[in-house]
Order: structure tokens, then C-alpha cells, then sequence
């Protein structure tokens, strides 16, 4: 009680600098921030209640964006990426019966002025809506019962105007493709199979969180097909949802339904960082005409499906190769036209407090401060209670430039009446956010205090930087269970010297299994974390593994008839280090 009084004094005594966003941000920061719906699946359930989605696709529909993604009983609008508006709807008839599922990895369509939106299903019994006026919920069914069906659909209208639908989703069976009647909707011959994994080539494509196939084969799923310069960009997910390898591959061919000829690396993948896995999603373009991809971020902690999304920049080369930049993949990244203003897909902040020390009020079991700050999205400190007055304090360790602040909320005690997507009512955060230069005066950084929405990855992206050693986040009101977090991140830049260039670095490619390798580098004393970029051509280095801590990686994720190419940058609070010279690896 005597700290509590004393805090509340230093307030007091305080002049409060409120620097909360009263502007429209520039950046945004992986996770997606929005008010995720708690998994409707009873079995999913019974360790603990937990928010997941997964599977999504983004359109740019009449200049604004929409998002779907699974079981979500409704969807999103946006008009930037940033402010999402959720829409509630619930898109099952009442004959579907038995079916959670509302809607699992749906598809969606554009055809002319018209949405289309498709579920997955093994029956011949779904509906196929359409509507073309989405952000006001007005939706009619197209077709009563879309005979073909389908797990994981896409729907691809090419510039002919010809539409055609992909799926799949099995360690067993292909992808799929097939023509419909634009008027009818009916199937215009029969499905084509596709493509299929090559794990023994790709060692990316193995199952599993370390790639060794010792449990299940490969899954292969979530088909999106995109068109650039008359080439057909047929991408798909593997090899499974619960991993953080889970990736985004991509096969290229000169026609809707190929032949496709497969990329060697995956066109997105994040092994490491906060938030991993980059699988099952879309690519869509922003009103500037730039690519973007949107996936699936795994966490599995209370179930092996709990996830989240992500959303990367994306684009193809001069030589149309396609691309996903997931480097610094959950750092803040710039928003659409920000980018082409700032001439850089995301700002010079570095992450400001990982491992640094941590206080809190209270502690529930081995839910430990430092959970909050280890850059690990399935770890969390919790503390004993969800009672206004909660907190954690993090400490910078030394004066730093605070740019922006990301709050990831985690899923501890949650207690609900029902399953499923919760609107309105209770269903908020309220916090304070307070920063300090000496751990005694205190200012008001953030106040949401009046906030009404679920915010479970709140990112704040300050209107003018401060200087300061210390923040801490003090709960006012939490929508259910505990006031638990997993990621407590500080972005700025700390005010001191980058990390020296990395010496020594080396690939040693297995002889047994060339679709592995090991790599090692002598650690920089003042680096906590290192990039490691790599590709098939010196030039195209797009896929990057970031590696906390450690010298070392044992890297699976080769295509072993490929010649690859790798350098390594380090990283601290002040920025990254000059990069390794470019090495080849036969």
C-alpha cells in the first residue's frame, strides 16, 4: 500500500505530458490489432479460453480494405490498415448444423462491383453470398448451395473476367483448381490437381517445429492465386499451422490452372522474433498499387490452433520474382504511402527493452516478470489479479528516444458464458501508461482511461517522441481473466553506439541432408539479437530468420538442389550493424 501511495504522489506532483495517437499514425505493428474472437470449438477449449484466428484474406474493395478470417462470426473494414471496424455476421443457414466453424478459412471475391464470400466445407450444402455493400452488412445468397464446395477456397477473377476457384487442404492430397461459370457458378469441367509438396527436396515443407517429419507428413493448404505480367503466383501453406516455420511457399505458372513451377524458398516465412509464422494467407494490393501479404502468426499455447495475424510488405522484382519482407516482421512498420514518403518500409526503431529488468505489482505462479519482455509471444507474466491498480514497470537502462509502444495482452483465467465472439458490453481495456527519467517522477504517457474497445495488441505509435529510462503500464479494467502479458515492447532508439559487424560467419551444408545446414558466427558483445538473410541469388536475399541470443542456428529449411547465398547483420537497442559480406554455399 505504501508504494501505491507513493506512485500515485509522484502523479500527483507530476505535470502529466499526454502523447497518446490524436493523429492518424504512420506505422502499425504485428500482431494485427484487432478484437479477435475467442475459439467457438468446446474441445479447443479445455485449457483455458483463448482468442484465435487464422487463414485470412484482404481485399481492397472500393478503396477500403476488408478482412476475413476464421471463426470469427463477422469481419473488418478499413480505410488505412490501421482503425478496423468490425462488422457482426454470421454467414451459416440454419441447415448447417453441427458446424463451429463460422466461417473457416473463407474465400473471397471480386467480381466487378460484387463480393463474393465462401466458406470451407466438405458438403454440398453452403452458401455462396454475395453484396456490394459490405460495410453496411448487406448480404444475399448467390448461391443457395455452392454444389462443388470445398476446404480452404479461393476465389481468382483473371482480366478476361473468367472466374475460377483453388482448394485444398491435406498431407495426403493436391491443391486444386477449376473454372466456374461467372453466371452460374457452376463448375466448368472438372477440378485439376495442381500441385504438390516435395518435402525431400524442400526441407522448409517438413512437418513439424524443427522440420523433422517424425510426426505427420506435411499439410498443404490455404491456395490464393495473384496475377503480375501475365504470370499466375499459385501460393499455398505448409507444413502445419501450429509451428512457427509455418510459411507461405509459391509456384509460378502462364495460366490460371498451370503447369506451376514451384519456388525454392518460401515466399513467407518468420522462424523467429515475438511473433512467428507467416502461413496460410493472401496477398492484396493498397490503394498505391503496392503489394501486401496477410498470414497466420501461431502462439498454440492453450490449444495448438490459438493464433493470430500478420500483415507484411510484398511485391514482385524486376525479374518478377515475388517477395515478402518479414525482416523485423513484428517491429513497427509503415502503413500504406507512408513507406514511399519515408523511402523505407518501416522507421529506424529498435526494440528498447528485451531482458531488460522488470517490476510488477503482483505475481501469479511462474508467470514471471521477464515472460513480458523475452520476445516470445507464448510466454507471459501474469499478475495475481485482474483489479484496476495491476502493473509492470520495465526499465530501458539508460535515457532512450520511446517512439512507440506495443502491449500484447495474453489469455490468463479467462472466464466466459459462452463461446465465441464477445461484442460490446465488457468486452474493453483501460489502461494508464506512465514514463520516467529516474524511477521516482513520473508523467502520463498513454492514457485509455476512457477507452471502450478490445485492444488485446494495442499498439500506440507516440504523436512526439520522449525521453525516458523507465515505463509502466498500470491495468484499469480488463475485459476477463487476469491482467497478463505477453509482450510489454518498447520501440525507440536508445541513445547509444550500434553493434559491431558479426566476424567469422559460416555455413556448413550438411552432407547427409543438403536441405540442412549449420551456421555459426562469433557473437558481438553489445548485439542481443542477428538477421539472418538468405536466398538463391546474391541479389535476392528476401527470406530473413532472426535469431535471439544465441551464435548459432541449425537451419533446415534448404532446397538441396539449390546453390544459396547468406549474410548476418546484429542487432541492439541503437540500430543493426554493417552487414557480412555475401556468402555463396554450394
Amino acid at each position: 500500500m505504501t508504494i501505491r501511495i507513493y506512485f500515485l504522489t509522484c502523479l500527483l506532483l507530476c505535470p502529466a505530458v499526454v502523447s497518446a495517437q490524436n493523429r492518424t499514425p504512420e506505422t502499425y505493428c504485428n500482431p494485427v490489432n484487432i478484437d479477435y474472437g475467442y475459439t467457438p470449438i468446446p474441445n479447443f477449449s479445455e485449457w483455458g479460453r483463448h482468442r484465435a484466428t487464422a487463414d485470412p484474406v484482404i481485399v481492397n474493395y472500393q478503396g477500403d480494405f476488408y478482412l476475413f478470417s476464421t471463426n470469427q462470426w463477422g469481419y473488418w473494414w478499413s480505410p488505412d490498415l490501421s482503425a478496423w471496424h468490425y462488422v457482426s455476421r454470421k454467414f451459416l443457414r440454419p441447415w448447417n448444423t453441427g458446424v463451429y466453424d463460422e466461417l473457416c478459412a473463407p474465400a473471397v471475391g471480386i467480381i466487378g462491383d460484387t463480393m463474393l464470400v465462401f466458406g470451407s466445407t466438405y458438403t454440398s450444402e453452403f452458401t455462396l453470398w454475395m453484396s456490394t455493400n459490405p460495410k453496411g452488412n448487406q448480404w444475399t445468397p448467390l448461391v443457395d448451395s455452392f454444389e462443388i464446395g470445398g476446404w480452404d477456397p479461393d476465389f481468382f477473377t483473371d482480366e478476361d473476367g473468367r472466374l475460377y476457384m483453388y482448394n485444398g487442404s491435406s498431407n495426403r492430397y493436391p491443391l486444386y483448381g477449376i473454372e466456374l461459370n461467372r453466371r452460374t457458378l457452376q463448375p466448368v469441367g472438372t477440378r485439376k490437381e495442381l500441385f504438390m509438396l516435395d518435402p525431400w527436396r524442400y526441407g522448409w515443407q517438413r512437418f513439424g517445429e524443427h522440420m523433422d517429419n517424425t510426426f505427420l507428413d506435411p499439410f498443404m493448404e490455404g491456395a490464393h492465386l495473384t496475377k503480375h505480367h501475365g504470370n499466375y503466383y499459385l501460393q499455398y501453406g505448409a507444413p502445419g499451422t501450429e509451428f512457427s516455420g509455418y510459411a507461405d511457399g509459391v509456384a509460378v505458372g502462364n495460366s490460371p490452372l498451370g503447369y506451376f513451377r514451384n519456388q525454392s524458398d518460401p515466399l513467407s516465412m518468420k522462424l523467429g522474433g515475438f511473433a512467428r509464422g507467416a502461413g496460410h494467407g493472401s496477398t492484396f494490393q493498397d490503394n498505391l498499387g503496392n503489394y501486401w501479404h496477410v498470414s497466420t502468426i501461431s502462439i498454440g499455447v492453450k490449444n495448438n490452433f490459438e493464433r493470430r495475424l500478420g500483415i507484411w510488405p510484398a511485391g514482385f522484382d524486376r525479374d518478377d520474382v515475388m517477395w515478402c519482407n518479414t525482416a523485423f516482421g513484428d517491429y513497427p512498420h509503415y502503413l500504406p504511402g507512408e513507406s514511399e514518403k519515408h523511402g523505407a518500409p518501416r522507421p529506424d526503431w529498435f526494440l528498447l527493452n528485451y531482458k531488460k529488468s522488470m517490476v510488477v505489482s503482483s505475481t501469479l505462479g511462474g508467470c514471471l516478470p521477464n515472460l513480458a519482455n523475452d520476445e516470445d509471444i507464448e510466454t507471459y507474466w501474469s499478475a495475481e489479479t485482474g483489479d484496476p491498480g495491476e502493473w509492470i514497470q520495465t526499465d530501458l537502462g539508460r535515457i532512450s528516444t520511446v517512439r512507440a509502444v506495443q502491449i500484447n495482452y495474453a489469455d490468463q483465467d479467462v472466464a466466459l458464458d459462452h463461446l465465441g465472439k464477445v461484442n460490446g458490453g465488457e468486452q474493453y481495456h483501460q489502461y494508464r501508461l506512465f514514463h520516467s527519467q529516474d524511477g521516482k517522477k513520473w508523467r502520463i504517457l498513454v492514457d485509455k482511461s476512457g477507452n471502450q474497445t478490445d485492444i488485446p495488441h494495442e499498439y500506440v505509435e507516440l504523436e512526439e517522441a520522449v525521453q525516458a529510462r523507465f515505463l509502466k503500464l498500470e491495468n484499469l479494467h480488463m475485459p476477463s481473466g487476469k491482467f497478463a502479458i505477453s509482450g510489454l515492447r518498447v520501440f525507440g532508439t536508445g541513445n547509444g553506439i550500434p553493434p559491431a559487424k558479426v566476424e567469422d560467419f559460416m555455413v556448413l551444408r550438411t552432407e547427409k541432408d543438403r536441405r540442412s545446414a549449420w551456421i555459426r558466427w562469433n557473437p558481438v558483445s553489445e548485439a542481443f539479437a542477428y538477421n539472418l538473410y538468405y536466398g538463391t541469388h546474391p541479389d535476392k536475399l528476401y527470406n530473413c530468420v532472426m535469431v535471439l541470443d544465441k551464435n548459432e542456428l541449425w537451419f533446415k529449411a534448404l532446397d538441396s538442389q539449390a546453390t544459396y547465398y547468406f549474410t548476418i547483420e546484429a542487432i541492439n537497442e541503437n540500430g543493426v550493424s554493417e552487414r557480412f559480406d555475401i556468402l555463396e554455399v554450394q
